[in-house]
């Protein structure tokens, strides 16, 4: 029976995405069939498939060595932070960045990741019958982050309609970046995290293809104008550069956990006092609910479900993910898999705010007057994104 209600789920969200679209008759139904069976198969390879699933361990045990090895030079600095019975969040999750950042960084310097990124954008345009751009783009911030991302496609993007940045911008909401793997690995099953990021790429493309189609020309389906070609700086400085963001991304995650988490406190408390029930988990739970149980579980899993994605929404990941991770072990293997896979990604309110801000810096007044006017869409394709992927994933794991 829970299959079939997650089964149902999967469609019951494409009919929102379809109910909710600007233009139905611009909708390219290949492109979005083609687009449903890939991910239907990546979700089946990658959860079910020994290949697939020796892959995703792989991978995972991967990432783990890579934190281990980011922890001698944490230890290095810090050794009373490593060596403790239980080390703190910022120390597990957050400090690898210190390392895993530049790396991806590094990489980016010396052509490798561009050369990964181009050739499987290709791939993917060529497999979901989409735009070239659109594509690319999509696997671009799967390792740059939405904010690299739109930064090395800048001329891109102010040479493009605004539609097609409308789009970029509604895709932004469901990335992550590879650099923060890691972290989320320390703190959720990395199996799952690994399944969830392409799956997100694929159901950006679907969600954004439904929701907001835009019509792409033959003479405007190219890619031109990225900024692989300018001049590079110096490696050490590009490196001193890239171990500073790293810096600043651990402080800014660090600050908005606090501020987050201390804040649904003080709500908690003020809600206390109109009743002892009455919770920003249990009112969140109420709206997300039917989203849960469409996922296939059992109704008590499912309202407990609905709290997390409820506070993933209004807060962001990390803040579920450390209220979740001593818990996960205690799950059943489904609720680990869709709690997992709909917590990785970056949509909640605060995006919105970064991904118009970025565009406000890259394009003029009223290219960006369509994204402002449409930032419900951008939460709308970020949480049907994260629904997409949380129940094709979770058709496999049971």
């Amino acid at each position: 029976m829970f299959l079939a209600i997650n089964i149902l789920g999967v469609f019951a969200f494409l009919g929102v995405a379809f109910l909710l679209s600007k233009n139905r008759r611009k909708i390219r139904w290949r492109s979005v069939a083609a687009l449903f069976v890939l991910n239907v198969f990546l979700a089946g390879f990658l959860n079910m498939v020994p290949v697939g699933r020796e892959i995703v361990r792989v991978a995972a045990e991967g990432f783990t060595e890579f934190v281990n090895i980011a922890f001698v030079g944490i230890g290095f600095a810090l050794p009373n932070w490593v060596n403790a019975p239980q080390m703190n969040f910022i120390t597990a999750a957050l400090l690898p960045l210190l390392m895993i950042v530049p790396v991806f960084d590094i990489l980016t310097y010396v052509g490798i990741l561009p050369f990964i990124i181009r050739y499987i954008g290709r791939a993917l345009s060529v497999l979901g019958r989409t735009p070239k751009f659109e594509s690319f783009y999509a696997i671009e911030m799967m390792f740059l982050g939405n904010n690299d991302a739109l930064a090395v496609s800048r001329l891109q993007i102010q040479n493009m309609k605004m539609e097609r940045n409308q789009t970029l911008a509604m895709m932004s909401m469901s990335c992550v970046s590879a650099a923060m793997v890691g972290a989320y690995s320390q703190l959720m099953p990395a199996e799952f995290v690994l399944v969830a990021i392409p799956l997100n790429v694929v159901n950006a493309l679907i969600v954004t293809n439904i929701l907001f189609p835009v019509e792409v020309l033959p003479e405007d389906d190219v890619i031109y104008g990225l900024e692989e070609g300018k001049e590079k700086p110096p490696f050490f400085s590009y490196l001193s550069e890239s171990i500073m963001n790293a810096g600043r991304i651990v402080f800014i995650v660090t600050c908005s956990v606090v501020a987050f988490v201390a804040l649904a406190a003080l709500i908690n408390a003020i809600l206390g006092f109109f009743h002892p029930s009455l919770s920003l988990e249990n009112i969140l739970g109420c709206i997300m609910f039917p989203f849960a149980w469409l996922l296939g579980l059992p109704t008590d899993e499912a309202f407990q479900l609905a709290q997390y994605m409820g506070k993933k929404l209004i807060t962001n990941e990390f803040v579920v993910m450390l209220d979740v991770r001593e818990l996960v072990p205690t799950f059943s293997r489904h609720l680990q898999a869709v709690l997992t896979m709909f917590v990785t990604s970056f949509a909640n309110f605060g995006t919105i705010g970064i991904i118009v801000g970025i565009f406000k810096g890259l394009l003029p007044e009223e290219k960006v007057a369509l994204i402002s006017r449409n930032v419900l869409y951008m939460m709308l394709s970020g949480i049907l994104v994260s629904l997409l992927t949380a129940a094709m994933g979770g058709l496999f794991v049971w």
